[in-house]
């Protein structure tokens, strides 16, 4: 069978277990009385339903069989997103307190979804050629969203995540270092990704 007709139920079946996988630990963090800001505050489940959404428009305009440079940008901000998802978990996170996270949402959210969506990258490679304007791009979200956490947890002393907390980890010192180091891995990620987009085309 050719693989390449499976890219519409493949996207499908994959973005809608992101969706019901966020949505299900949603649901726990809302019974147990949690802030709602603080589940959209974790990039994880951000990221998630970035490559979700990703999928599912994916999979709609392989059905018209449209294509657009816009989308591919899209789906190269959800695969650096997910790809860094799935090593900072593995290295930073992957023996820390998860709290009330399912077992199975944890297993779909840092395991199955990056390893999915850098699948269907690899699967379906971008149409067109992407640039080193398209890589920086890539770099805006994340770096937004390190400025959005420092900036609300200095406020309000919550973190989603423990390096980034200074006095957990020892001072913004830490914390700079963390945060390069990430940053380096959305770079590098990138640089792979778009490295093996235009090597497929």
């Amino acid at each position: 069978m050719d693989i390449r007709r499976l890219v519409v139920p493949l996207r499908i079946c994959f973005g809608l277990l992101a969706i019901v996988a966020i949505g299900s630990q949603f649901l726990i963090h809302l019974s147990l009385g949690l802030d709602v800001v603080n589940f959209f505050s974790y990039f994880t489940n951000l990221a998630n339903l970035l490559a979700a959404a990703t999928l599912l428009i994916g999979a709609r305009m392989s059905l018209r069989a449209e294509e657009c440079t816009g989308f591919d940008v899209l789906r190269a901000m959800a695969t650096v997103s997910m790809v860094v998802v799935g090593i900072v978990f593995s290295v930073l996170l992957r023996n820390a307190d998860l709290g009330s996270l399912q077992r199975w949402v944890n297993v779909v959210v840092h395991y199955v979804m990056p390893c999915a969506i850098v699948a269907d990258w690899m699967l379906w490679p971008p149409k067109y050629p992407l640039r080193s304007r398209e890589l920086l791009l890539c770099q805006i979200a994340p770096a937004a969203y390190l400025a959005y956490v420092l900036i609300r947890g200095a406020c309000i002393g919550w973190y989603p995540y423990p390096f980034f907390n200074p006095a957990a980890v020892g001072g913004y010192g830490i914390v700079a270092i963390f945060a390069i180091g990430i940053a380096c891995i959305f770079l590098l990620g990138g640089l792979l990704l778009f490295w093996v987009a235009r090597r497929l085309l």
